[in-house]
């Protein structure tokens, strides 16, 4: 037996160990754990539940992916077994008989405190917690559980979908197109909303919405381009693209088109799809995503009233794992498509594929869209032979890539570094293989250890999203309602109120990671703005991690706070080697300066300098880009005896 075979074998048994016992595994806290999903029963009443036993966790991603898969399986046996079931449905029985005995002398339903316990990437005894705590404030039996009673009154997310008195009024029928990567999800869709008389196509990325847009031009569409710091209006437009946070709600149109839907699971972003499907006021919806949405789509739409037809697609041209890992850069070719997952590591292997005689496009996330289309249009053409991007080409850039090839397989995620999940590996692969351009598709891992984890990845079959859990984030309006409830005017404490309470209160809907916004807030909460003036800076899109764009946010919302225009600084671009990363925060603190122009007109008039700055500071970076191209490959190249080792140290 082969040691390909055996790998195969051990992966194999963990994943039927698994299904055995109704786990998954999943990262959580920076540690690989099991999530375990069933019911237990108490008296007449079946409680289902999906949590992480405490005794679940594997340990640190660091030191779980060292493991050997037959060294993963008798960890995992060793940590969830019969013994742990039974101990965790003990514990899950004593909590939920506690809950039940407080409704019951209550008179209130428990229902809501007993699905406390499906929340798959959480403690079981913090669930267990959270499910006493949301019984107690039931109860209310003193003024401060009366006091929050009044504040979950004000948000009740139970009627959150009839807040979109549009589209709630119509009768909306969605249509969910779920697939792979290169299955034709978008065809179809876009064909329709070409031809209807009126429609929206909502990207998950500017670049997305960019590309959608000109493809709608390009059908003799009347479409306007609308993103968070970008308007392209044309006087009759029918048709809008915009990134799916900019949607009208209150417009009527007979045909949109929802990009990405598998986003809904996502703690970040996902509040804006669940308003999307929630709020569009459209006749026709279409759902473009992977189909492990399908569950939470049937769930929403259930939810929301409409109805629902599914298609589902297969991937037009095969994907194969190469037989071996790549080894060395001299053995790329052509159509190549290398995978890093940090703008340093991007830069690093670009210029050593340059090294080998390669022209080379760069991408990661830090490019403006617009830099990202050049320098993908680069590669289309054949102006330059290999790709080297981030997980920035998984999402948004349509590239005749023949091969893909990781790396690694492991990516910081904020927290820690650890193996990224199957559901990326699995976008990014099957950016391979166009159809139209390539027969089939390859992917590869750099070296043999990436190689092995890429392929066990891609054989992984992906978890379901969630039925319930969607993510929602306050509008101003649900903020307001909460600040005169209470009489609490600082928005931190404000989005405080919004987060706890959303938790007790409607478990179909949870909230939505609002830390970055919440640290914007503390901020601002001193300066002497109105709520609404607040609330808007706290969502400008800066990274407070970046301090140039911190200072300016900072700057910009003291000049609201003084009642006085706040001016557009040309910011002039330095030499040596940090001018591309200078480059870079400057076309973010341009689209951040546009962004607030749309906004806040009076206090930032200079949207259209903005607009101008990007543009040309773009030019700049995809110039500079091609720039040490050229300077990279007419270096003259060390001498080389013996092996050498590519790749980052």
């Amino acid at each position: 037996m082969t040691d390909i075979e055996t790998t195969e074998d051990s992966s194999n048994a963990l994943n039927d160990y698994l299904h055995a016992y109704r786990a998954t595994l999943v990262t959580t806290d920076g540690s690989y754990a099991v999530s375990v999903h069933g019911e237990i029963v108490v008296g007449d009443r079946s409680i289902p539940y999906h949590l992480v036993p405490d005794a679940g966790f594997l340990g640190k991603t660091a030191k779980w992916r060292k493991l050997t898969t037959t060294a993963k399986l008798a960890l995992l046996q060793e940590r969830w077994n019969a013994g742990a079931l039974q101990t965790l449905e003990a514990a899950l029985i004593e909590c939920a008989d506690t809950v039940i005995d407080i409704a019951t002398e209550c008179e209130i339903d428990p229902t809501g405190a007993l699905n406390a316990l499906q929340a798959k990437y959480e403690r079981a005894s913090d669930r267990c917690k959270v499910a006493l705590a949301r019984i107690e404030a039931q109860q209310g039996t003193n003024a401060a559980t009366r006091q929050a009673e009044k504040t979950r009154n004000a948000v009740n997310l139970s009627l959150y979908p009839e807040s979109f008195t549009k589209a709630q009024a119509m009768p909306r029928h969605f249509i969910a197109v779920l697939g792979p990567t290169n299955s034709g999800k978008t065809h179809a869709a876009m064909e329709h909303l070409a031809q209807a008389k009126s429609g929206a196509y909502l990207a998950p990325l500017r670049l997305l919405a960019l590309e959608n847009y000109q493809r709608l031009l390009d059908a003799g569409v009347a479409v306007s381009l609308i993103t968070g710091e970008q308007r392209k209006l044309h006087p009759g437009a029918t048709h809008v693209a915009s990134t799916v946070e900019m949607f009208n709600p209150n417009k009527p149109i007979d045909v949109a088109v929802i990009d990405e839907i598998q986003l809904l699971d996502d703690p970040d972003r996902g509040a804006a799809w669940t308003a999307a499907v929630c709020g569009v006021p459209a006749n026709t919806v279409y759902l473009l995503g992977a189909l492990e949405a399908q569950q939470a789509i049937e769930s929403l739409v259930h939810r929301i009233g409409g109805t629902l037809e599914v298609r589902k697609l297969e991937r037009k041209s095969p994907l194969k794992m190469d037989p071996q890992p790549l080894g060395s850069l001299k053995n790329l070719k052509p159509g190549d498509v290398l995978i890093a997952f940090s703008r340093r590591e991007v830069l690093n292997w670009r210029d050593q594929a340059i090294a080998e005689g390669f022209a080379v496009s760069a991408i990661y996330g830090n490019l403006s869209p617009e830099v990202r289309q050049a320098q993908a249009e680069r590669f289309v053409s054949g102006d330059t032979k290999i790709i080297v991007g981030t997980d920035a080409i998984g999402m948004g850039l349509n590239t005749p890539a023949r091969r893909v090839i990781f790396t690694t397989s492991n990516k910081w995620d904020g927290y820690s570094e650890g193996t990224i999940t199957a559901a990326l590996a699995k976008q990014i692969a099957g950016r391979a293989g166009r159809f139209g351009a390539h027969e089939a598709g390859f992917v590869a891992g750099f070296d043999a250890r990436t190689h092995k984890v890429i392929a066990e990845l891609l054989r992984e079959k992906i978890e379901p999203l969630p039925a319930t859990g969607f993510f929602v984030a306050p509008n101003l309006d649900y903020l307001q309602q909460i600040s005169r409830a209470t009489g609490q005017t600082k928005l931190f404490a404000l989005l405080e109120l919004f987060t706890k309470h959303i938790n007790v209160h409607d478990e179909f809907f949870v909230p939505a990671n609002l830390s970055d916004q919440m640290e914007k807030a503390r901020w601002l909460d001193t300066l002497k703005l109105s709520l609404e003036d607040r609330y808007t800076f706290s969502l400008c899109p800066v990274s407070t991690k970046i301090p140039m764009l911190e200072n300016a946010l900072l700057d910009w919302a003291r000049d609201r706070a003084d009642g006085k225009p706040s001016p557009l600084l040309r910011i002039e671009g330095i030499g040596g080697r940090n001018a591309l990363q200078y480059l870079e925060d400057s076309c973010k603190l341009y689209a951040a300066y546009a962004w607030l122009g749309y906004r806040m007109a009076d206090t930032f008039p200079h949207e259209e300098l903005a607009q101008s700055l990007m543009k040309t500071t773009s030019e700049k970076i995809d110039l500079m880009l091609q720039q040490q191209n050229k300077r990279q490959a007419q270096a003259p190249q060390p001498k080389r005896g013996g092996r050498r080792r590519f790749g980052p140290r």
